[in-house]
């Protein structure tokens, strides 16, 4: 039995006050986020449990307590007060997926700090501007990435201090700059947690910024109610998963489901700090007995790619549920994914600004592949008008999804940006920035960002849909479609593709590609260009950047490319 039962009838019944008292939360008590997912999973007799497995990129495998990780994350926060650091201060943390990043994200919490995650793969202007724009007083970092941040430092007058997790006193340590050994810094039992409230700022997450300059999203501690249940129903923990979030905590999901969902609910994650190679992901699965994975649709993809040969040569019996996360998951992925492991992915709808799901598809609920689901329990979701903002009423119209504010993790304001912040509300609504439908029954399903859609001839084309009809073709591995100028229509579709192993771009294939998509397109829809890529731009979290290639057809600026994943 699932923890959600029955969909319809926890729509009528759930309220947050439900999560609060699962969590022994009442308003106005201390919510500490770092507290919950550490000291009081052992208050509730888990200490013993494994929090954490770890395995790096050679193989080795550290394991955690949630005891251990309670004291390991008491050493951080205690360092960090006698470093002086204030509370509501920023504190980034910017370095690869090693313990200290999950451990260093709940000391900061636990001390009051605001929590500020950076992917690090960043360059330096990517992270200058980040750091800049928060006005940043401490970076932990290993020393691998020590070099990016000596670049900027003098231009960061507020950067106060540079904690290096691995240095160990080998490496000779500039002004500002100071070694830190969580494991051999003397271990701190008992920890006076800053006594947090619901608004007190805990995280700030910058956008992955596919349009415009990257905006920091501010969240608060009360997000915890969010996230706890929202993990808890949509990724269905149970008392004994293995859990794996495949997403890095540079980005949203890497922190509300790679840290604050799974830890808030007692649950064992691993964590593996290796690049992508299907091999080793299904190994992964099959050393540590994985049961529940949150993936994402480009990952899916590319394990499409190998196709289900490479999945059975595996035992990955262990799984159980499969959710996915980050662009639309198309329905041929969903299909594969049945036929690959014998379950099927569910995908799920949020952003970096809702801080938790919004729209998802839950586990005993029939899933429509291509659909994004429902929404949550307690969640008011609708499509409104593009122009009027108002809730349309009829089913299969397209419009922008919009969701009622209120929920506990939706964010407080972009970081120095109040103006822009308030914009994303009108007649009541947040306005996703995202266009669907909504059918019948109630499942919304994806069309394309708001700045995405093509108008051709003044009828809108949803890349979306096209980009699915292609990638049901065996030669194509990705695709990303894009309006191109035209005379007469305004715009046309034009399709970027790159192809599976052992196809090679050839007038015949595009004539093939263009017969297979005939069938299943309208002539409005279908591609009047094909382009064949090595690889498609994508930001490092692995969203595919549709404006790059919609700026290169049209002469436009790229403008922002500080997320692009080879910068």
């Amino acid at each position: 039995m699932s923890n959600i039962g029955n969909y319809d009838k926890q729509v009528k019944n759930f309220t947050w006050e439900i999560s609060e008292k699962e969590l022994e939360y009442k308003k106005g008590d201390v919510i500490n986020i770092g507290e919950y997912c550490s000291d009081r999973i052992c208050r509730l007799g888990k200490g013993d449990k494994l929090a954490l497995i770890w395995q790096g990129h050679s193989g080795d495998v550290k394991k955690y307590t949630f005891d251990r990780m309670r004291v390991l994350t008491n050493t951080i926060a205690q360092y960090l007060v006698d470093k002086e650091i204030k509370p509501g201060e920023r504190v980034c943390l910017f370095m690869d997926k090693i313990p200290e990043l999950y451990f260093g994200f709940l000391g900061i919490l636990k001390m009051g700090g605001i929590c500020q995650p950076l992917f690090s793969a960043f360059g330096g202007e990517s992270l200058f501007t980040r750091l800049e724009d928060a006005e940043t007083t401490a970076v932990l970092t290993q020393k691998k990435h020590l070099g990016k941040i000596r670049k900027i430092v003098q231009d960061l007058p507020h950067l106060k201090h540079i904690i290096v997790v691995d240095d160990e006193g080998r490496k000779p340590l500039r002004e500002k700059e100071c070694s830190f050994s969580m494991e051999k810094e003397k271990g701190i039992e008992h920890f006076d947690i800053y006594p947090a409230t619901a608004e007190t700022p805990s995280v700030l997450h910058y956008t992955s910024g596919t349009t415009g300059k990257p905006k920091g999203a501010l969240h608060v501690h009360y997000s915890l109610v969010s996230q706890y249940m929202t993990a808890k129903y949509v990724l269905d923990f149970q008392e004994e998963d293995i859990y794996w979030c495949t997403a890095d905590p540079g980005w949203v999901t890497g922190t509300s489901y790679g840290i604050i969902g799974p830890w808030s609910n007692g649950i064992t994650q691993c964590v593996l700090d290796a690049g992508f190679r299907v091999e080793s992901w299904y190994r992964f699965i099959r050393d540590h007995g994985i049961t529940v994975w949150y993936s994402a649709p480009t990952a899916i993809r590319s394990l499409m790619k190998d196709g289900t040969a490479a999945a059975k040569k595996f035992n990955l019996s262990s799984l159980r549920h499969l959710c996915s996360v980050g662009e639309p998951l198309n329905s041929e992925a969903v299909i594969w994914s049945t036929k690959a492991y014998g379950l099927t992915f569910h995908d799920t709808f949020w952003q970096t600004e809702t801080g938790s799901m919004m729209i998802s598809n839950y586990p005993g609920m029939k899933i429509k592949p291509g659909s994004m689901g429902k929404p949550f329990p307690a969640v008011s979701a609708t499509v409104v008008d593009l122009k009027t903002h108002e809730p349309i009423e009829k089913p299969g119209i397209v419009g922008l999804i919009a969701i009622k504010p209120g929920w506990p993790s939706m964010f407080r304001t972009y970081w120095n940006n109040e103006e822009v912040y308030k914009s994303k509300f009108i007649n009541g609504w947040y306005i996703c920035g995202d266009r669907a439908s909504i059918d019948e029954e109630g499942y919304f399903w994806f069309v394309g960002r708001d700045d995405d859609v093509i108008n051709t001839g003044g009828h809108l084309v949803g890349p979306f849909e096209v980009e699915s009809a292609l990638i049901e073709h065996e030669a194509i591995a990705e695709s990303a479609v894009v309006g191109k100028p035209d005379p007469v229509n305004m715009e046309v579709v034009k399709a970027f593709i790159t192809l599976n192993p052992g196809y090679e771009p050839t007038d015949m294939l595009e004539l093939k590609i263009m017969n297979f998509i005939r069938k299943k397109l309208s002539p409005l829809a279908m591609p009047q260009e094909i382009e064949f890529m090595d690889k498609l731009p994508k930001t490092r979290s692995g969203k595919i950047m549709r404006r790059m290639l919609k700026a290169k057809e049209w002469g436009e600026e790229i403008g922002d490319t500080s997320t692009l994943e080879d910068e």
